[in-house]
């Protein structure tokens, strides 16, 4: 027999060492501190720029080796027929489970199931829940009377309910947390809780029945860490409550799962995914009992979606799903492209559902269990992201436990203060959407959606316990409204509200500035009037005049902006309403008195420098 030697590229060269790496750095940097090349996370958690193989880490339990995840497709059409016939088509095609959404509930986005045991038996209707197909219940506060419903609708069609997977999705406190009613306190609502879980237990069910649902921190712009130690408190709070109802310990523990959203940021959301289990298990530890792995679902985040350019949200949607995957995710539920502009059709739909199969069956990323496992970033982020959620996770055990943590408003006004930086960073570019705020294409044509108008139904009327609600947000909304803004003016004058880009100098001075002005302004939705330069400044003012623009923007380098930047200014300002200039050049004091209004770079806040250019418009 043959012997064949080992083959390793490796061996040709040289081995490496960090500080060899580390000297070359600081050769580069010239000075400058090493924590230029770190960045940080909206949690403070450090990003570095290198990192060494974890040789001590062991793969973290959760999904089975090798096992695919569960493909969950939303069924969200309020039509109870349509709904019926959306699930069927998505059994038949490739999805191994169903997300009925419920009107009001979270995730919704105002469409949902009418929240009525005629409606689930209709959209169950020709279902064989008994074949393996996982169901999953997206209820809210108006909708978890249909639970009750489950189990005559079983009996009546011959299922046993231990022969159903069902994830029921009882969740009170995400339902208080993201409406802000609840018609019970919590130490009213518990005991309910808790027999309800009960019944279903008793009546065959398998469960799991309560989720720590972390998506209505991810929704209203919270942290990673917030997200996690939302979805931990809660947990922790059902499993509270179910003891308290004479549940053993250990039954309690295997009635919950989490469910998480999961979005384009890929090393971030598969650490999150490690995390959620490495957290839960230290729970199951301090309560006394050995960890086993916990049921983790996810759904692809409703904030990172734009209705503009959505065929993007393919891409975001593609990597959220990968990184869930690669986190160890058991389910996962992935948003179709076109959600935010209304209700999606067929072909989104089947987009959303491809997504998945082609992974799974294509790129076979369930193949690995933990394939993160001895990464040392992935490892470290992990780390740090687990003690950030404890540390967060403890402050609400700190103020009485998640549902109190809400009434006073402690959860709210942490997550409201990330949410503030992700908007700033957002209307800075410092954090891109491509589409959005950067790349915009104004001429784009949007895809069709489903003729069903969207409804705004209320979860609960009135409550005994009301709080500030955690927002549902888009990042991409503030944009969008200003695009809207020149669609409104197009639609009404014919005309999109114009720049002028008045460049000064040769084309290889002006064209990165002139380059990036045409995309700040039109993120916003005025249009730029672009032009490969002038040969005098009488020249440049005709043809400001001639393009029929309002506004105007000076576009070069520092060292053109020296020469010839007041003077264009002003030869401009008399004629155009407001004059801007793309940079931060020297002598800005100089130019603003030759009428240079506004400078426009990289970090400022394009969002309100457009809208005030709307308000110069208008006036």
């Amino acid at each position: 027999m043959t012997s064949v030697e080992p083959f390793s590229l490796a061996d040709d060269f040289t081995q490496a060492s960090r500080t060899e790496w580390r000297k070359l750095v600081d050769k580069v940097l010239k000075g400058a501190p090493f924590e230029r090349l770190e960045s940080r996370t909206y949690d403070g958690l450090t990003i570095e720029p290198l990192y060494e193989r974890d040789r001590v880490a062991r793969a973290i339990a959760g999904r089975a080796p090798g096992a695919a995840w569960t493909i969950l497709q939303r069924v969200d059409h309020p039509d109870p027929v349509a709904a019926n016939a959306q699930a069927l088509e998505d059994v038949e095609d490739g999805a191994t489970g169903l997300v009925l959404v419920f009107a009001a509930s979270v995730g919704a986005n105002g469409f949902g199931i009418e929240p009525s045991a005629a409606a689930l038996a209709r959209v169950l209707d020709r279902t064989a829940l008994d074949a393996g197909i996982a169901i999953d219940l997206n209820l809210s506060p108006i909708a978890r009377h249909v639970v009750g419903a489950l189990a005559p609708l079983l009996k009546t069609r011959g299922f046993a309910p231990a022969a159903v997977d069902i994830r029921f999705g009882i969740n009170p406190l995400g339902g208080f947390a993201a409406t802000g009613k609840s018609q019970r306190a919590w130490r009213d609502l518990a005991p309910r809780f808790a027999r309800m879980i009960a019944e279903l237990a008793a009546g065959g069910f398998r469960g799991p029945f309560a989720v720590a649902d972390g998506r209505v921190i991810h929704n209203a712009g919270g942290s990673e860490a917030q997200e996690l130690a939302f979805a931990l408190a809660s947990a922790v709070s059902y499993l509270r409550a179910l003891e308290a109802g004479g549940m053993p310990l250990e039954a309690a523990r295997d009635a919950i799962y989490f469910r998480l959203s999961a979005d384009a940021d890929q090393f971030l959301t598969m650490a999150k995914f490690r995390a959620v289990r490495k957290l839960w298990a230290r729970v199951e530890q301090a309560c006394g009992l050995t960890p086993k792995p916990i049921t983790v679902t996810a759904e692809t985040a409703w904030r990172m979606m734009t209705r503009r350019d959505p065929y993007v949200n393919m891409l975001r949607t593609t990597i959220a799903v990968a990184a869930a995957g690669l986190g160890g995710a058991d389910a996962i539920t992935v948003l179709p492209h076109t959600a935010p502009l209304g209700l999606p059709d067929a072909f989104a739909r089947r987009i959303a559902r491809n997504t998945q199969l082609i992974l799974l069956q294509e790129s076979n990323l369930a193949r690995v269990a933990d394939p993160a496992a001895g990464s040392g970033a992935l490892e470290a982020i992990t780390r740090q992201l687990c003690a950030a959620a404890w540390s967060a996770f403890q402050e609400i055990e700190a103020a009485g436990g998640a549902w109190s943590a809400l009434e006073r408003g402690l959860i709210q006004r942490n997550v409201g203060a990330v949410r503030a930086e992700r908007q700033k960073a957002v209307a800075q570019a410092r954090d891109i959407l491509t589409g959005t705020n950067g790349y915009p294409d104004l001429h784009e044509i949007a895809p069709a959606v489903l003729d069903v108008a969207p409804r705004n139904i209320t979860a609960i009327q009135a409550g005994v316990v009301d709080i500030e609600p955690l927002p549902c947000i888009r990042l991409a909304e503030p944009f969008e409204h200003l695009r809207d803004r020149s669609d409104d003016i197009l639609a009404k004058t014919g005309r999109r509200p114009k720049i002028f880009l008045a460049n000064l100098g040769r084309l290889s001075e002006f064209n990165t500035r002139a380059t990036f002005a045409k995309g700040f302004f039109e993120a916003g939705g005025i249009e730029a009037v672009t032009n490969d330069g002038f040969a005098s400044l009488e020249a440049m003012v005709a043809a400001f005049k001639a393009s029929g623009a309002a506004l105007a923007c000076l576009c070069s380098t520092d060292e053109v902006y020296s020469r010839e930047a007041a003077a264009a200014a002003k030869a401009l300002f008399p004629s155009a309403k407001h004059l801007y200039l793309a940079g931060r050049p020297p002598g800005q004091a100089g130019l603003k008195e030759a009428g240079v209004g506004t400078f426009i770079y990289l970090g400022a806040d394009a969002v309100e420098i457009l809208q005030a250019a709307y308000q110069m418009l208008v006036n």
